[in-house]
């Protein structure tokens, strides 16, 4: 009994070392196994949600392309005198009417030509209680009905804009409604803002839903949410017309925080859901995907125990096999390295003992050498690699703004604008020059000036020019250099987000010299943000969300600082419901820098 007592005294670390390694191993196994299952299936939920965010692109741009339609249609219907004289004038002799009439029916089916991709009907009410329908099986209540109508009376109450509104439309010898998605404008005189008439686009839910139907399947499922948290569209009839202000939150909260994808408990069913907001219609694509659709039997768990508990059963015979030998040599061994000030790489250990005790001495002091080296290399690296980022970051173009400034050339070439186009693809070509041919780090305030006209000229014909922009440059400004594409961006962050609730407005660049700086400055009197928010924007961490399209404040703000100095870089004065004013502050360099 004492021959096995001092021989278990003997092996006694050997034998702790054992039953924690065993301990060990079994808890890593069950632990790598189980986050090796969550990781997979987070991942599979990533990578899916990143396939289905590209497919919500794509929906949304059918989406668009149908406003685009409708936006054409509505500016040709104002701009028409006839339209005009027909819902505005008195009755007259019969020859005169009749006359109007015709002129009229040409003017709409001119105006109908431009949606013949969609199955819209168009419909015009004047004042003076004319109305005209290119589509008689649309908005089938009467004119009076019509007028008095929830429809007539939002669009009255925002004239200046185009509104997309859910409508439940009664069927002719039925007890059933038929779904009715209803674009309305008021038509109003340029100059005195006086309403003549309201427009009407009316497309039935189930050609609505043509803009996504192929992109559905089971499991998978898009409902199209307006802003007080109705379903106005979906694939599933079952969904139609119910309220969701459960997903109109998520939504939002997608929306707003930039998440790729959020969890929910919809209708009791554990889903994926992904989100995208429509500006232009003041909607929400929503996806939905069953989770257990989409995992389906992805993880095999008699697998993974069989596979975890062959890794175990091995690892523990070479645990055993190799401690048993090194544990002596490796108490002593710790027993000088514990000593070792934690993150102390400078804390060398004494060399003694054996040989194989020395060479290990040896390579773990030659370790901390060239850990010191490396670290002192990895701090140089990393403040290289952060030039480099700013400096790529600087140069982005967005994808999207290529591709729809070519969906607008081509749209114009269709319409027959061809000299617009030619300018247009003019402007292009002069960004890109200047973005990607032209390699000099910094660019004349002539030259930026051009490419941002350029830019400001493409915005204005993919939306129109609701937001007026002026440039103030000082003549003694020209010559002088500043960091290539330092302006563009803020002024495509004042174009996409500074205008979210007001209807238009401007924007002003300005360029001068002030205290031996050159100041540029880009002012809107869009919507404005509180100061504690627009301070953020510049030193917040890099988690919040910046409103930037490929370039964030803070990227540009720190390139300034690390290039020229404290002195220099960008400050945000706010106030909201009045504007937002950015201030970029640049030495006075008059060479290439």
């Amino acid at each position: 009994m004492r021959s096995v007592w001092e021989r278990f005294k003997f092996h006694s670390l050997f034998i702790k070392i054992f039953i924690v390694m065993l301990i060990s191993i079994i808890a890593v196994a069950i632990a790598s196994s189980w986050t090796t299952v969550r990781m997979s299936e987070r991942l599979f939920m990533n990578t899916f949600s990143i396939t289905n965010s590209k497919v919500i692109s794509q929906i949304k741009a059918s989406f668009e392309a149908f406003h685009y339609s409708v936006v054409t249609a509505t500016n040709n219907t104002q701009l028409s005198g006839t339209i005009k004289t027909f819902l505005t004038e008195k009755d007259s002799n019969s020859l005169g009417m009749l006359r109007t009439y015709y002129n009229m029916t040409s003017q709409m089916k001119k105006i109908q030509s431009t949606l013949d991709a969609y199955q819209v009907g168009v419909k015009i009410m004047g004042k003076n209680g004319r109305s005209y329908s290119t589509n008689t099986n649309n908005l089938l209540m009467s004119d009076p009905e019509l007028q008095q109508h929830e429809l007539t009376r939002n669009t009255l109450a925002e004239p200046k804009r185009l509104m997309y509104q859910y409508y439940e439309e009664t069927v002719p010898d039925s007890p059933l409604k038929e779904a009715v998605i209803v674009g309305s404008k008021a038509l109003m005189e340029r100059t005195t803002g006086d309403i003549y008439g309201t427009l009407y686009f009316t497309i039935h839910e189930q050609d609505f839903r043509s803009f996504y139907g192929s992109f559905v399947s089971t499991g998978n499922d898009v409902a199209i949410l307006n802003k007080q948290g109705m379903i106005v569209s979906s694939n599933r009839s079952d969904l139609m017309g119910q309220q969701a202000a459960d997903v109109l939150q998520v939504a939002k909260e997608i929306e707003e925080q930039q998440l790729a994808y959020q969890n929910i408990d919809f209708r009791g069913t554990d889903s994926i859901l992904i989100a995208d907001y429509l500006p232009s219609y003041d909607f929400y694509i929503v996806n939905l995907i069953d989770k257990q659709t989409a995992l389906g039997q992805m993880v095999n768990g008699k697998m993974v125990v069989l596979f975890c508990s062959v890794i175990v059963i091995v690892a523990l015979i070479v645990v055993f096999l190799i401690f048993r030998r090194l544990t002596r040599s490796l108490t002593l061994l710790t027993r000088q390295m514990s000593k070792i000030t934690q993150r102390n790489f400078h804390n060398y250990i004494t060399v003694t003992g054996s040989f194989e005790f020395q060479e290990l001495g040896h390579a773990y002091n030659y370790m901390l050498d060239e850990l010191n080296e490396y670290v002192e290399k990895l701090v140089e690296t990393q403040k290289e690699q952060r030039n480099a980022e700013l400096a790529a970051l600087q140069h982005q173009i967005n994808p999207h703004f290529l591709y729809n400034t070519l969906a607008s050339v081509n749209f114009l070439v269709q319409q027959g604008s061809q000299e617009k186009a030619v300018h247009t693809i003019h402007a292009l070509i002069s960004m890109l020059q200047n973005a990607l041919s032209n390699v000099n780090e910094s660019i004349t305030v002539a030259q930026e000036l051009e490419n941002l006209k350029s830019y400001v000229f493409i915005n204005h014909v993919r939306y129109g020019e609701r937001i007026r922009v002026n440039f103030f440059i000082a003549p003694d400004c020209m010559e002088f250099h500043l960091p290539k594409l330092i302006i563009q961006p803020f002024i495509e962050n004042a174009f996409f987000h500074a205008f979210t609730y007001k209807s238009g407005g401007y924007i002003h660049i300005l360029i001068s010299q002030d205290a031996g700086s050159l100041l540029c400055e880009v002012v809107d009197n869009g919507d404005g943000m509180d100061t504690g928010e627009a301070e953020l924007k510049v030193s917040g961490p890099a988690g919040k969300r910046q409103l930037f399209t490929g370039i964030g404040i803070k990227n540009v703000h720190d390139r300034l600082v690390l290039m020229y100095g404290e002195e220099y870089g960008i400050t945000i004065k706010s106030t909201p419901g009045e504007g937002t004013a950015i201030r970029i502050r640049l030495p006075l360099i008059t060479g290439q820098n």
